[in-house]
């Protein structure tokens, strides 16, 4: 009888050790919702003025919109009236082949309760009635647009122009018959333009397929093709509970899955997606850093703002869920923002130069194929589509690469509006340089300075502190207040262990920066005699013009 208590104390020690063991790997929900907060209060700081376009736009909208961290509606109010600016620029048509553009706006729209069909007098809708323009782009086609109808229950919209009129049964059976093999499904597997590539199944997409179907589970075939999936996905989830794509572990594939059994329905700690006491939440954790967004790969330095506005709608995806809330991308609850007025996003501050202009989007979508993911990808693409700065080449912005002085003047001066005027200031800028307009402009109207009385040195590689007094100098003339005492300038540069290093003439506009959060003040070190960065100089220009209202 003895024996026979030892051994059941003994398997009760064991089974207690085993449920401690996978408590230690389970992320609390005080954990969850600390991260939350955290993450929201990043991408409120990092994404200021929320344009068009997948980083800085839409998911960090949708993120913001769906979760319990709370902004004022002015930020929502002033992205609804960005978009609206956008959509009658390009005259309601976002893209002639890329349809998704249309149900990521939807999306977000959705999320803040603001109705898509009349956008400046432009349905968005309207496209996604398109069928072969919808799936066009592979899988993603059919699936977002999907996610995007349902996610008001909007009714099929009726497009005039279209080949062939959709209707949601012939998305689900798009997505249905290009299920691939083992189950999942990739970009373009099923279709005619399937690679060698596109016949293994593909985490991300399999994860926001299942997210397109979840509504409707009522459906047999569309219940069995789900099943076949997720047991496709158990079997290719690593041991640390996440997942790759192209090879790599990162975690946007963890996300999309995670949320995928959100919108099922499926507990996160579900027997098959548990491996070694991990669950995709504990990996998705893995990427977070804490004050910094989350990182795409483990190995990756810095946040990543595409990994960092994902892995923030896969947590929330998972709060929601764990409070009974309805799911993502089920928004019969939504934001009610109220009405527009026609003062939100008013164009710069009551103390801005009567020449400064805030300049239209010119060139739609505009981006560089080196900046994909880059947390200042939203940044540049907002100055691009302006015309304020350029790519290195057509296609690649460099952005790692330094910049010259004349390359800066030409900058500012096109980011306020001003018209380029050469002038005979300076020895060493000949009137029929590309950049002499710029530099005489920025020169007259007191933005610049020379390297002395008579030289400017326009070909000289630009220091961070440089551009901090060039970018102070344009702010004061877009109205806002930028005088800082020697104390107010100490205080706030101190924090920096380089401090010291940073010249008399540049203290009091590096502490404008700085509080401004025009840099970044998260840094260390302020290098102030350092070349900066393009992509540096794009966010400081870009916060620049956010804190004026010229965005």
């Amino acid at each position: 009888m003895k024996l026979l208590r030892k051994g059941i104390s003994a398997l009760l020690i064991f089974t207690m050790l085993l449920s401690f063991n996978s408590y230690v790997f389970a992320t609390s929900t005080s954990e969850l919702d600390a991260a939350i907060t955290d993450t929201g209060k990043y991408i409120y700081k990092t994404v200021k003025s929320p344009q068009v376009g997948s980083i800085g736009g839409e998911w960090a909208v949708l993120g913001l919109a769906r979760s319990s961290y709370e902004i004022p509606d002015k930020y929502y109010k002033n992205y609804y009236k960005t978009v609206e600016n956008y959509v009658k620029g390009c005259k309601g048509v976002l893209h002639k082949k890329k349809y998704t553009e249309y149900s990521r706006l939807i999306v977000a729209l959705t999320s803040i309760g603001k109705d898509p069909s009349d956008v400046g007098g432009y349905n968005l809708l309207t496209a996604l009635g398109d069928y072969d323009k919808t799936i066009w782009q592979g899988m993603n086609g059919p699936i977002w647009a999907l996610i995007a109808l349902d996610s008001g229950n909007y009714p099929m919209p009726r497009n005039k122009e279209a080949k062939v009129q959709a209707t949601r049964d012939m998305y689900i059976n798009r997505i249905l018959e290009c299920q691939l093999a083992d189950g999942g499904w990739s970009l373009f597997g099923g279709t005619t333009s399937q690679s060698i590539g596109d016949s293994v199944s593909d985490p991300d997409i399999t994860g926001m397929a299942l997210q397109a179907l979840a509504k409707y589970q009522y459906k047999s075939e569309v219940k069995r093709a789900c099943e076949e999936a997720l047991t496709c996905m158990s079997k290719i989830q690593n041991s640390q509970g996440g997942f790759s794509s192209w090879g790599t572990a990162n975690s946007e594939s963890c996300v999309q899955m995670l949320v995928a059994l959100c919108e099922l329905g499926i507990s996160v700690d579900d027997k098959r997606f548990v491996k070694n006491g991990n669950t995709m939440l504990d990996n998705l954790m893995t990427f977070y850093k804490k004050g910094n967004g989350f990182l795409h790969t483990k190995n990756g330095s810095g946040s990543n703002q595409m990994a960092t506005e994902q892995g923030f709608y896969g947590l929330i995806a998972v709060q929601r869920a764990l409070k009974g809330k309805e799911s993502l991308y089920r928004m019969r609850n939504k934001l009610d923002i109220g009405e527009i007025s026609s003062t939100a996003n008013s164009v710069g501050l009551e103390d801005k130069h009567k020449d400064i202009k805030k300049l239209k989007i010119t060139r739609m979508g505009k981006t560089f194929i080196d900046i994909k993911g880059h947390e200042n990808q939203s940044a540049i693409e907002a100055l691009a589509s302006r015309e304020i700065i350029n790519g290195k080449t057509k296609d690649l912005f460099e952005p790692d690469a330094t910049m010259t002085r004349g390359e800066f003047a030409s900058i500012i001066v096109k980011a306020l509006g001003l018209k380029p005027k050469a002038i005979d200031e300076f020895i060493d800028v000949k009137k029929d340089k590309w950049y002499a307009g710029y530099i005489g402009t920025a020169n007259t109207y007191g933005i610049i300075s020379g390297k002395s009385s008579t030289t400017y040195a326009p070909n000289a590689i630009i220091t961070r502190e440089e551009a901090a007094v060039v970018v102070t100098r344009a702010a004061k003339l877009c109205g806002m207040d930028t005088q800082y005492n020697t104390m107010a300038a100490r205080d706030i540069l101190s924090q920096f262990i380089d401090y010291v290093k940073v010249n008399k003439w540049a203290r009091q506009s590096l502490a404008f920066c700085y509080d401004k959060e025009i840099l970044d003040s998260a840094a260390m070190e302020i290098l102030p005699k350092e070349p900066i960065k393009r992509c540096e100089i794009a966010r400081m220009i870009y916060n620049m013009l956010y804190n004026a209202r010229l965005l």
